[in-house]
């Protein structure tokens, strides 16, 4: 730290307290050259200027016999407040009987007067400021300031000398994390959210009994590890019941990942890695507390390390592919083909046709849904701008815009300049967006989806009652149409609920004014009993499966005509 401060032409503040104005003189002579230096002439001066927080003292050189407060009152005064008594005191004296009485009240060294020897006072100061910023940097760098728990460096040394000690013995890591915990800081303010980690951490110690190891790693974030037990489920329920009456704070929700009989030829942060992954399974779901991490787990999460790590190739070579699912028009005499979908199919080059719901999913938590997204989004229009010119002829498709487009201040720009480039207008692309969106922000979707039909742009939602279905929801963002969820659609004909909600759906578009499309419809049966229910748009199966770009194309010319 010293060579660091030297680097950067930062001295050490040295305060001087003595009320002898030659002794002053004489200690600011000696450590000037080192220590930028400051005086108090007695211990209340000296008080108020170690109180000043703008002013970050190394030292303090402390004579004892001085008016107003002496010196040891001073002593006194520096050891009853927490950030004070982390700065050195050296006393100045030349009476023998105060350094016994010095050294009870925290002084760290002694100067004798007269000062005869500058080049011992400036050893002095040099090794008590040394020695006391050497263990300011192991405290801080041990433990969490807040919580009081290890942190990760000294976590992982301590599990080592743990295992050291007790070779052949079974150990379990764990990772827990409090969910939506900064919605709890944005509700009830970092105060409270400071108290609930405090309280967390003081739990766990107590859950355990000190038998393992404990670290706060980040936020929100804890580790721990001992050796192996069976108990887990009854000591996190016991914990959650207590962490619920002592806070008193409704729905905070623990969720632990725990790796169990770890492989200790991994390496240790491998443990952690694994743990953390099974306590992200359980993210948002209330109805589970613990997940226990499997080999199949960990197969799972390579797979997925894999797509994440081969979507830009795939990209790149196109080994994505938009697919378009016509949508029909069922209120006439006979269908008509309306619009299409915009889906996308992956065919890995070593893995074969990898299923949406592989690879979808894991995106739109990571944030690569984007580059998905704006790969669709180009090939549809590339298409459309193909269909016009080629059969004279097109459909709008639509394209689905995860929650991180939506909220991307790019976004409206992005494919603005796309219908320009292509030279297409928002009537030729459809915007589709999901019901959880409106969860993440209201307001902030609200108003982009207003400035979005504003534009021009058709919104539909899409999987209508698949997730945050609500009335406010659905009175509050204005769309243009409305796609139930699948799930309905297949199960009406056995569930009398299903088909009751189906109904309720078309129900609520009918309310709004706007078109409703069914999603999954596979038979004549279902597409007759939907359009009894006053159901506009159909598509599925019955109609046509996705077909690629050239399959369309054909389907456009049979439907629409044009020329060849």
């Amino acid at each position: 730290m010293e060579d660091l401060m030297e680097k950067n032409g930062l001295k050490r503040r040295v305060l001087v307290v003595d009320d002898e104005d030659v002794n002053r003189e004489l200690l600011g002579n000696i450590l000037s050259e080192r220590y930028e230096v400051s005086y108090a002439a007695n211990g209340e001066e000296a008080l108020e200027k170690l109180f000043d927080r703008n002013a970050h003292y190394s030292l303090v050189l402390l004579d004892l016999l001085m008016p107003i407060m002496s010196g040891l009152e001073l002593l006194e005064k520096i050891q009853a407040d927490e950030r004070l008594k982390a700065v050195p005191v050296i006393v100045m004296t030349s009476e023998k009987p105060a350094e016994v009485k010095s050294i009870k009240l925290g002084a760290a060294d002694f100067i004798t007067k007269p000062f005869d020897m500058p080049e011992v006072i400036l050893a002095r100061c040099e090794r008590i400021i040394n020695l006391y910023e050497a263990h300011s940097i192991i405290k801080v760098a041990e433990k969490d300031s807040l919580t009081g728990l290890f942190n990760r460096e000294f976590f992982f040394e301590y599990i080592h000398q743990m295992e050291d000690c007790n070779k052949g013995k079974s150990i379990d890591a764990l990772a827990l994390n409090i969910d939506h915990f900064h919605i709890l800081n944005e509700s009830y303010g970092r105060k409270i959210g400071d108290s609930v980690l405090k309280t967390t951490a003081e739990l766990l110690m107590k859950a355990f009994e000190n038998a393992y190891i404990e670290c706060r790693t980040d936020s929100d974030h804890f580790f721990m590890c001992g050796f192996h037990r069976d108990d887990y489920v009854s000591i996190f329920n016991a914990l959650q019941e207590e962490f619920s009456r002592v806070t008193q704070i409704p729905k905070i929700h623990f969720r632990v990942g725990i790796y169990q009989n770890v492989d200790k030829d991994a390496p240790m942060e491998t443990w952690f890695d694994h743990a953390k992954l099974a306590c992200d399974r359980i993210k948002g779901d209330y109805t589970k507390q613990i997940f226990f991490y499997t080999k199949e787990l960990n197969d799972a999460d390579l797979y997925h390390e894999r797509l994440i790590n081969d979507i830009e190739g795939a990209i790149k070579n196109r080994d994505l592919q938009v697919y378009f699912q016509p949508k029909y028009g069922i209120l006439g005499e006979k269908p008509v083909l309306k619009s299409a979908e915009a889906l996308v199919r992956w065919k890995h080059p070593k893995l074969g046709m990898i299923s949406p719901g592989d690879f979808i999913p894991l995106f739109e938590e990571n944030g690569l849904i984007q580059k998905v997204d704006h790969f669709v989004w180009r090939e549809a229009a590339d298409r459309i701008r193909e269909w016009k010119d080629t059969i004279g002829a097109s459909v709008p498709v639509s394209v689905n815009v995860s929650r991180i487009d939506i909220y991307d201040e790019g976004f409206e720009e992005r494919v603005n300049s796309l219908l320009k480039e292509k030279n297409l207008t928002p009537a030729d692309i459809y915007l589709e967006i999901t019901e959880s969106a409106y969860s993440e922000d209201a307001a902030r979707l609200i108003e982009a989806v207003n400035h979005l039909r504003d534009m021009g742009f058709k919104i539909e939602m899409d999987d209508f009652g698949s997730g945050y279905s609500s009335l406010n929801m659905i009175s509050t963002i204005p769309i243009d149409v409305l796609k139930m969820d699948m799930s309905f659609v297949r199960n009406m004909n056995k569930d009398e609920k299903c088909l009751k909600l189906v109904e309720l759906v078309i129900s609520i578009a009918k309310f709004l004014n706007v078109p409703v499309v069914a999603e999954g419809v596979e038979d004549a049966g279902q597409v007759e009993a939907m359009k009894k229910m006053g159901c506009d748009i159909i598509q599925g199966y019955y109609f046509s499966k996705p077909l690629p770009a050239a399959g369309f194309a054909e389907l456009l010319k049979k439907e629409l005509g044009g020329k060849d």
